[in-house]
């Protein structure tokens, strides 16, 4: 017990320090954002060139990197802190609005344009407050992302790292780790919502050994990049609550099956995992105690069926990835026929507050059926794109119009894909609908790991339901004739219809097929991957009507649908188009109004980009 107590100490002192260091410090603090988006952004740049500018000028500041701040709309952003002042973030930060901020807000304390209102509560912030509740969005799973050097074990320490593993092992049994998990009501939230200490409990009770816990961070879907920002800004979240559920099932291994596209969360990981191997949080008797866990990765080759566990752990193994039949479930026969612990990466990052703050705090977030939050990637047609994390029960009108800042260009609303290629779109009848599990599958969609891409008026949904489709068809892993031969008939069918050859029998074909897979399909990919088809079905009939029996595309997306038509009234014979036609379907004598055939022009859309007096339209 002289090794913990010692180890706790080293701890706290470090958590101390950093306290004291914090109060006491008077000097300017920049943090820049260092994900993906703000790297590719140009925030590299930024934080090199506020560095030099700092020491060249004199200024007393420490800039240090951090995650994503979750306004990826903004990149790239950064926070800076003045004595006695609030920290302000900055978004579009380019070089020279930089040394702006450095000679204006930094030296003269004046304001500069780029301001972004703080728009979420922490953890540590009273839920029940009035303002609170006015910024809509709550940070469990990124409590840290923006705030912590990721790269610096110190710095989550400082903010009660470890000090959930630390009470498990020291204060807390594993039965009473897994009961504090059920009773928060923790639901997994990679799309499936099984709850989480109910999957604990069955691995516990598995009687096989050695046992195994895996972190799926192999998001897959289009638009989705939670998982990915979480491990790039908080992996040490991910790591500490991993060896929880070690000690919690009776594992002393853990593995990170992660996409290999992911580079910076899989060096962040890496150093993580290594810091916390020097500081004896991960290896041979944590915190001085019998414990023993670690981690290693293994990486995966981008393929979307592997989000599923068994095809998941099929990978690992050095398999084909594809799923196979439950039960068995992994819980009692996973990896290497082990009992296995699969959660994603959102999951494990909820764990440590849990067990700090505890199982009512985190129950007593969200709703009846779904507790806490839920983080969403926002994309597409909307103004604010980023990182949200907001109650369950939150409306969809809330995420879209108060987080997202509404549609771009001042559009009208269409629809929102939740759950990405598993999910279903939802239009304006459902903006008023609590975001949960339960809502979201009675709507005709699922949560899914938490990708949301919006679409305004300018999107065709028969398209959109083809694109994702499309997806599933290249990502299905083949195992099964329902998702392999039947999601290439719908796409086939869907095909047809945006080429302008449709019939109405096929329309009742797509809904029939649709059905069937469903039904039939061996996994949860065949089985949900007709939901954008079904879906659009129900909610945009008018628009598979239109294509199939106007011939029509109102949004002007399937170009086989569309005609570019010249005005005579409006064309004054200039040759611009016939002159850029890469087929030469205009025909027309100089100044008087030209023609286009039809049945050669390729609606490439040239013709109206040259012409220079409106006479040319679509329709």
């Amino acid at each position: 017990m002289d090794d913990l107590k010692k180890l706790r100490n080293t701890l706290l002192e470090k958590m101390k320090f950093r306290e004291n260091n914090q109060n006491a410090q008077v000097q300017v603090q920049v943090k820049v954002a260092m994900a993906t988006c703000g790297i590719a952004s140009g925030a590299k740049e930024v934080m090199d060139f506020m560095a030099e500018e700092f020491d060249k000028r004199n200024i007393e500041a420490v800039v240090t990197q951090t995650g994503c701040m979750g306004y990826c709309y903004a990149e790239p952003t950064i926070e800076v802190k003045l004595p006695n002042n609030e920290p302000v973030i900055f978004g579009w930060v380019d070089l020279k609005k930089a040394d702006r901020i450095i000679e204006k807000y930094i030296r003269n304390n004046e304001l500069v344009e780029g301001i972004i209102p703080l728009n979420f509560a922490s953890i540590d912030d009273n839920l029940n407050d009035e303002t609170t509740e006015r910024k809509k969005q709550i940070r469990i799973a990124l409590r840290n992302c923006g705030v912590i050097n990721p790269e610096n074990i110190d710095d989550y320490i400082g903010r009660d790292g470890y000090q959930a593993l630390g009470r498990c092992l020291t204060e807390l049994s594993p039965d009473v780790v897994i009961d504090q998990v059920k009773k928060s009501g923790l639901r997994g939230r990679g799309g499936g919502g099984f709850p989480t200490g109910l999957k604990w409990e069955i691995t516990r009770k598995s009687v096989a050994k050695p046992k195994y816990v895996v972190c799926n961070a192999d998001e897959g879907d289009p638009g989705a990049f939670m998982d990915r920002s979480i491990l790039e800004g908080d992996p040490h979240s991910v790591i500490e609550a991993m060896a929880i559920a070690g000690y919690a099932i009776g594992a002393e291994f853990g593995v990170v099956y992660i996409r290999a596209e992911y580079p910076l969360a899989i060096e962040r990981l890496k150093i993580a995992i290594g810091q916390a191997r020097v500081l004896g949080l991960l290896g041979r008797n944590i915190f001085g105690t019998d414990f023993c866990f670690d981690i290693e990765l293994r990486y995966g080759a981008g393929a979307f069926v592997c989000g599923e566990e068994t095809a998941l752990i099929h990978s690992m193994e050095g398999n084909r990835g594809e799923p196979t039949v439950k039960p068995p479930f992994p819980s009692v026969s996973g990896y290497l026929g082990l009992p296995t612990n699969v959660n994603n990466v959102e999951t494990f990052a909820n764990i440590p507050p849990i067990i700090t703050k505890g199982a009512e705090w985190f129950a007593s977030i969200g709703s009846e059926k779904s507790k806490g939050t839920k983080v969403f990637a926002l994309a597409g047609q909307i103004n604010n794109v980023g990182l949200i994390e907001v109650p369950m029960g939150t409306t969809l009108r809330d995420v879209i119009y108060e987080i997202g800042g509404g549609i771009r260009d001042s559009r009208e609303f269409k629809a929102v894909q939740t759950g990405g290629p598993s999910g279903g779109c939802l239009t304006k009848k459902h903006l008023d609908t609590p975001i949960d599990y339960d809502n979201l599958i009675a709507s005709g969609s699922m949560m899914g790991s938490g990708g949301m891409i919006v679409m305004d008026e300018a999107d065709c949904m028969v398209a959109i339901a083809k694109f994702y489709l499309e997806f599933t068809v290249e990502e299905s892993c083949g195992k099964c004739s329902p998702c392999r031969i039947g999601n290439k008939r719908l796409f086939e069918i869907l095909e047809k219809i945006t080429k302008g050859n449709g019939t109405l029998e096929d329309l009742e074909h797509l809904r029939t097929l649709g059905n069937v897979i469903k039904d039939t399909s061996l996994c949860g990919l065949g089985q949900t991957s007709p939901n954008p088809v079904l879906s659009t079905l129900d909610n945009f009939f008018e628009e598979y009507y239109e294509h199939v029996v106007d011939k029509k595309c109102r949004a002007g997306v399937c170009k086989s649908l569309m005609k570019y038509i010249i005005q005579e009234d409006n064309c004054v014979g200039c040759m611009a188009c016939a002159r850029n036609c890469p087929v030469n379907a205009i025909t027309g004598e100089k100044k008087l109004p030209h023609l286009i055939n039809q049945h050669i022009c390729i609606k490439c859309g040239a013709c109206m980009e040259k012409c220079k007096f409106n006479a040319i339209y679509t329709n």
